[in-house]
């Protein structure tokens, strides 16, 4: 697989090459640079390292892949050397196809058995790969051998992508979201796009389909900068993701300021209150926050709006009987996590647990977190290493299995918290166990140095009292807010960490919180038609526990509760 190291060469060599032609276009670097790392990645990561080195120009010609020689379930044209000879100039093609896969060979792996099988020839040309499919209506194209040259591949490369962003009504934009370009791009290789797959469409490698590797070649290429320019994310560390910054508040209308002097004001995704109640609430906003108007008149009472919440855009409508016009209006902040241990704030505090002791799944929860040897992490910087973690983890924590009784539900009691904290710690996120006490927070702030100390100078905490933590400590500790399922499923599925928690409206009452988990082969969101997720895949301990389920549609919007949130954490 490419990595950051074959990318960085590849925009040291061809980003000269590639930018300018962009300039009328919704495209960017890194996106074409997705493009090459899927379709060709493969050859030119390993013709780079060749010794002697090879020429720049050989390389890309050289970038032709994929074999034909007998019918294998393709159902495109050619699917015979028999077939391609039998049409006009086809005999030329299977000369050129067959000459350029074993030149090819010489200098990739994996190829040895093109010299010996005279049947054998390719049907993917180019950097960029021009299928052979297409001999038919443009024979020049390969006939010409344009493919070897990064300026033929190029141009037929960004002409097919232009195409493809007509055919899921792009067109007109001036530029577009890396989920749009995903789209794009599977547009570009099957011809279509089905919403309701999401990026699980396009070419299938064994393990992943070519939506879900365009999206990993662009996350990482977002990474990489050449000498003197910025990434557009920032690298991140070993056992991290790269987030990308918190999406700004768009709407230039008037600014309000929520005014209910209650509670909470929801959002909803529609000018009206839905049956029941919560059905049509997206978000929820504390008492005193700005929001800014995105129309000035008001439908059935309620206003659209913008605002942001912990890092989270929020998009929706709010009662206008709970807001008032803000007389100085100042631009809505869009705060950002802490990503570094701030002096003099409360730091992550975990239970002291005695010399020798060992707090292992099989026992009954306590306040201590697990210290079992043989423990997996998230390692690694691709969303390939950190996704392989996570699934670590999960299978490892067992969430499921009867004699881990940590987690296993009883009459009384659930432990969803515990398996969260569990889950988290493993990832090298901090999500408390245990909590410094008012009395102790009191302490830290005016700078003691503050034990801790079971029942005095920490608790533990439950789902609501992490709901609460979260608003009030989350983003000191890396946590941000993130608006919609879909968002919170894609960052997860990049490997980031991804929560859900609900707070219930009995606090003596249990609340709940579960981990949003990276889609697999297997394990899949769900979608609706739009391909917007309704029910991100999700690991729980509770009332049920299990290692992967999309749960109950909307869970967190019961009755139940009074309040609920999305947060991740890179």
């Amino acid at each position: 697989m490419v990595n950051k190291a074959d990318i960085f060469w590849f925009k040291e060599n061809f980003a000269k090459d590639i930018t300018p032609h962009l300039a009328d276009t919704p495209f960017d670097l890194d996106m074409v640079v997705a493009i090459a790392c899927q379709e060709s990645g493969s050859m030119w990561s390993e013709m780079r390292k060749a010794n002697p080195p090879l020429p720049l120009n050989t390389i890309v010609s050289l970038c032709v892949g994929d074999t034909l020689d007998e019918d294998k379930g393709r159902k495109a044209f050619p699917r015979t050397k028999d077939e391609l000879v039998a049409w006009k100039d086809g005999d030329k093609m299977f000369e050129i196809a067959r000459a350029a896969l074993l030149a090819m060979s010489e200098h990739v792996s994996g190829y040895g058995f093109a010299k010996t099988n005279k049947r054998k020839f390719c049907h993917g040309f180019g950097v960029f790969q021009y299928d052979l499919q297409f001999f038919k209506e443009d024979p020049k194209y390969f006939l010409e051998k344009k493919y070897e040259t990064f300026e033929g591949t190029r141009d037929h490369c960004i002409s097919e992508l232009l195409s493809a962003v007509s055919k899921i009504d792009l067109d007109g934009k001036k530029s577009i979201t890396d989920s749009e370009f995903c789209k794009v791009a599977i547009v570009y290789n099957t011809g279509s796009y089905k919403p309701i797959k999401g990026l699980k469409q396009g070419h299938f490698d064994g393990e992943k389909f070519y939506g879900e590797n365009i999206a990993d070649y662009l996350r990482m290429s977002r990474t990489v900068a050449l000498p003197g320019h910025v990434p557009v994310l920032t690298p991140p560390a070993s056992g991290t993701s790269s987030l990308p910054a918190p999406t700004p508040v768009t709407a230039t209308g008037a600014k309000y300021i929520v005014d209910t002097k209650i509670s909470t004001l929801r959002i909803r995704s529609e000018p009206q209150v839905s049956t029941p109640p919560t059905k049509n609430v997206i978000g929820e906003l504390p008492d005193g926050h700005p929001v800014q108007a995105v129309g000035e008149t008001a439908t059935n009472g309620f206003l659209h709006i913008q605002t942001s919440l912990n890092g989270a855009l929020l998009d929706g409508y709010v009662s206008t009987k709970f807001i008032r016009k803000e007389a100085d209006p100042a631009p809505i902040p869009v705060l950002e996590p802490i990503t570094a241990p701030v002096a003099g704030a409360p730091q992550a505090v975990y239970m002291p647990i005695k010399s020798g002791t060992v707090i292992r799944r099989t026992a009954e929860a306590g306040a201590h977190s697990l210290n079992e040897a043989g423990a997996p992490s998230r390692t690694g910087t691709t969303p390939d290493e950190l996704r392989a973690g996570i699934a670590a983890i999960i299978d490892w924590l067992g969430v499921d299995k009867e004699d881990h009784v940590r987690y296993q539900p009883t009459k009384k009691k659930t432990f969803c918290n515990i398996y969260a904290h569990d889950f988290c710690k493993l990832a090298g996120v901090y999500l408390p166990r245990v909590w410094w006490t008012d009395k102790a927070l009191m302490k830290i702030a005016q700078g003691e140095d503050v034990a801790p100390l079971y029942a005095d100078t920490i608790d533990e905490q439950r789902a609501n009292d992490l709901f609460r933590w979260l608003r009030d400590f989350g983003m000191s500790f890396g946590w941000r807010q993130t608006g919609t399922l879909t968002k919170l499923q894609d960052e997860v599925n990049f490997g980031a960490i991804g929560l859900i928690i609900a707070q219930r409206k009995v606090d003596g009452l249990s609340g709940h919180v579960v981990m949003v988990v990276p889609e697999t082969t297997e394990e899949k969101a769900r979608r609706n038609a739009g391909g917007e997720v309704i029910a991100p895949l999700q690991s729980q301990a509770g009332a049920t526990n299990f290692r992967y389920g999309t749960g109950k549609l909307d869970w967190w919007k019961d009755e139940r509760f009074s309040n609920s949130a999305f947060w991740i954490h890179a």
